[in-house]
């Protein structure tokens, strides 16, 4: 997918190696003893994360609506416990309603005399991309549901109990690179990751009011479960342009999170591209460290123009097979067969 920026991996590199370099010498958040509370922690990232957790002397509590996928991942989770007396816990509950949300918060604090979590993780979620066209109201409003709904409800409980109980803590939203940039395939997941990066960045300033620390993460392709039902309703297209992107699995993207929360970093992009979106692209979010991040600026200013019309070209030139693809289906340039596509003409 960004071929084109592969010339400057070796400055972009060097430029990572100094980000890590100078993280050594900076305040370091420690989750030992920690109560974590980790969303969508049965499977994929979720459970990576939680993982990681535990092995750091965390108290977890995961939470997702399979309850048979949850108690495999518990067997995870014991399998790494420092302590015999860390807190493990699993939960099965529907986190796309404000109900939902509230009632995992309750059962979840139940075992710790009812205190909220000291850091919640908000990895729950998932992507089904396809044509704009090809969308329903039924599979917009879902998908707005598994990418934003699903951590903002979450959010604005914990929120209220830290506030209220005058507890300092720690939110962590879980966006993507489609939080920074546009790519086809991906017209109904996309608002909601950049939905999540507007509220992660009011959050920050907002609860500067509280001593609440907020994070966002962006990671790129990641080779979990998720990955392979994301890519059984993915464009040909979106899989052409893709297919150069190298991908982590989720317990290396794992690290990189979690030392970016115990850093304390705002935005986390622990990899080479998106430490270059991160820092082309954050507006006026607050940078990890001035002069590096000038580096992936400059590189970003560089080779994204170059990438983007890159990838534009290869759009274009998948019109005559993407014609043939809207036939297949019941489309035509002009009309619509609504009964097959689940739309009308007038959507066109």
């Amino acid at each position: 997918m960004y071929k084109v920026i592969y010339p400057t991996i070796i400055t972009g590199l060097l430029v990572l190696f100094t980000s890590v370099m100078l993280s050594l010498f900076s305040k370091s958040w420690d989750p030992k003893s920690k109560h974590c509370y980790v969303t969508g922690g049965s499977s994929g990232l979720g459970l990576a994360v939680a993982k990681l957790l535990v092995s750091k002397g965390a108290h977890v509590s995961i939470v997702s609506r399979d309850a048979r996928r949850l108690e495999n991942a518990m067997k995870e989770l014991e399998a790494v416990r420092t302590s015999p007396h860390q807190i493990l816990r699993y939960y099965s509950y529907d986190l796309v309603t404000a109900a939902g949300s509230r009632e995992a918060l309750d059962a979840v604090c139940e075992p710790h005399q009812g205190k909220n979590p000291d850091a919640i993780f908000m990895l729950a979620g998932s992507c089904h991309p396809r044509f704009f066209i090809e969308e329903t109201e039924e599979t917009m409003r879902t998908q707005m549901d598994q990418t934003y709904w699903v951590q903002a409800w979450t959010a604005l409980e914990a929120s209220k109990r830290m506030v209220r109980d005058k507890s300092k803590g720690k939110i962590v939203f879980h966006s993507a690179y489609i939080g920074y940039i546009t790519l086809i395939g991906y017209a109904a997941y996309g608002p909601g990751r950049m939905a999540l990066r507007a509220l992660a960045d009011t959050l920050r300033q907002e609860f500067l009011l509280y001593d609440i620390d907020v994070h966002i993460a962006f990671p790129g392709t990641m080779y979990t479960p998720g990955y392979d039902i994301e890519n059984a309703t993915k464009p040909k297209i979106t899989l052409k342009i893709e297919e150069t992107d190298p991908g982590v699995t989720g317990d290396q993207y794992a690290k990189g999170l979690l030392r970016g929360v115990q850093n304390g970093d705002f935005h986390i992009s622990p990899d080479l591209l998106g430490n270059i979106f991160r820092a082309s692209m954050r507006g006026v979010a607050p940078s990890g460290n001035f002069i590096v991040d000038s580096l992936w600026n400059f590189i970003g200013w560089i080779g994204l123009p170059i990438w983007r019309m890159s990838v534009d070209s290869t759009v274009k030139g998948h019109k005559k097979e993407h014609e043939e693809y809207l036939t297949s289906k019941g489309f035509c340039m002009f009309c619509l067969n609504a009964g097959e596509a689940g739309l009308h003409t007038d959507q066109i």
